[in-house]
């Protein structure tokens, strides 16, 4: 096979769907195993969960502050294998193919069910779990984006989620990301009959990071969906 080929051959399976060729990067992640993942033997869902822009950099403690690895750290018990990466300092969820490194590593190491493949994030976690799944729509069971949105450039490929069981929420009182950025995806996925559920909070701010504590039907909700 000649280098053009090889490089032409790249290039297609580098490149997603609105036409960027994202560079693959192995980003650093926290790892939670279920309790009885030792003794079981059986095949767990596996949620991913995307921190928010202030979490960026290359110390995993950072993660510790709020959502899921906090609530690890706290001795909350799940269902999952949660895989928390940590996304560089000076980079968005956008910016690089994390996935398929991250995705491939967990892969190799631990019993997933592919049929049960979730993401959830918050703020700049919640765009990027929006990204993640426009980038591989075949691989999520269902995700749960907190007050994010998606960028202008990928609005025309949004339909690329109606097949993907979504469940958004977004504080009416937002004043960092405004709810009207979730409520142009809802709109436009309605359009094209897409699977999305919304949860508008009433004169909740940016901070809704608590729902993953306090509203553990997300997690319920999440596990009544599979691929």
């Amino acid at each position: 096979m000649t280098p053009y080929i090889l490089t032409l051959l790249f290039l297609i399976f580098s490149m997603h769907s609105n036409g960027q060729v994202k560079n693959k990067a192995k980003y650093i992640y926290d790892l939670y195993l279920p309790k009885d993942y030792s003794s079981s033997g059986k095949k767990y869902p596996l949620l991913i969960y995307l921190h928010g822009g202030s979490q960026r950099g290359n110390d995993i403690n950072k993660l510790k502050v709020y959502g899921m690895p906090y609530l690890i750290q706290k001795g909350h018990d799940f269902d999952f294998i949660i895989a928390s990466p940590q996304c560089p300092a000076d980079k968005y969820w956008s910016s690089e193919n994390w996935f398929e490194p991250l995705y491939s590593d967990l892969m190799s190491q631990y019993r997933i069910d592919t049929s049960r493949v979730y993401c959830t994030g918050i703020s700049m976690g919640g765009y990027g779990t929006y990204i993640v799944a426009l980038d591989f729509p075949d691989t999520f069971a269902a995700i749960v984006p907190l007050c994010g949105g998606i960028n202008d450039s990928d609005m025309a490929r949004v339909c690329n989620l109606s097949k993907t069981p979504i469940w958004t929420f977004h504080g009416t009182a937002d004043d960092q990301i405004s709810i009207h950025e979730t409520e142009r995806i809802v709109n436009g996925l309605r359009k094209c009959n897409g699977k999305i559920k919304f949860t508008k909070l009433k004169n909740r701010g940016h901070g809704i990071e608590d729902l993953y504590e306090t509203k553990p039907e997300i997690y319920e909700w999440l596990l009544k969906n599979k691929k």
